[in-house]
C-alpha cells in the first residue's frame, strides 16, 4: 500500500507540473478572404464550414476550455497541425490552382464518407456534425468550384 500511495503522489506532483507546459497554439489570423472570394461559398455552406472546418483547417482555433489541460492540449495541438498541412484554408492563395482543385476533391470524399469533420470534434462541438443536407450542400459546393477550375469535368 505504502508504494501504491508513494507512486499516486508522485504522478499527481508529475501531473500538476506538466499543467505549466504546452504546446504552441494555433492563434494566428482567420484570413480566409482569399479562400470565401475564390470559392465563393453560399451562405449556408459559409455557416457549415465556419462551424466544422475552420478549427482545425485555418491558422485560427479557437479552442475549448479543457485545452488548458495537459496531456488534452497536446493531443489537440496534433489535430490542428495535421488538420492545417492537408487543407488550410489560411494560405488557399497560395495553392496552385491544381492544388486547390485536388484539396476540394479530398474534402467532397472524406465529408461524402463522413469522415470528416471527426467524429471526435463532434463529440464536444455538436452543431460540427453535419445533416445529410449539410453533406450534400458542401459537396455541391465544392464540386462546383472544381468545375470553375477547368480541371473537373462537369457533372451531367
Amino acid at each position: 500500500m505504502k508504494i501504491t500511495k508513494k507512486l499516486l503522489i508522485i504522478l499527481l506532483v508529475l501531473f500538476v507540473i506538466a499543467q505549466f507546459f504546452g504546446p504552441e497554439k494555433n492563434d494566428g489570423d482567420l484570413a480566409i478572404d482569399a479562400f470565401l472570394a475564390d470559392t465563393n461559398p453560399p451562405q449556408d455552406v459559409a455557416v457549415i464550414l465556419k462551424e466544422s472546418c475552420y478549427d482545425c483547417h485555418s491558422n485560427a482555433t479557437r479552442y475549448p476550455w479543457y485545452n488548458n489541460i495537459t496531456p488534452v492540449n497536446y493531443w489537440l495541438a496534433d489535430h490542428v497541425e495535421h488538420g492545417t498541412k492537408h487543407f488550410n484554408v489560411s494560405v488557399w492563395d497560395e495553392y496552385s490552382t491544381k492544388k486547390k482543385d485536388h484539396k476540394l476533391e479530398e474534402l467532397v470524399e472524406m465529408v461524402e464518407e463522413k469522415e470528416m469533420p471527426l467524429e471526435s470534434y463532434t463529440w464536444t462541438h455538436t452543431e460540427a456534425k453535419l445533416t445529410d443536407a449539410q453533406i450534400q450542400s458542401v459537396i455541391n459546393w465544392a464540386q462546383a468550384v472544381r468545375v470553375k477550375y477547368g480541371l473537373e469535368a462537369k457533372p451531367e
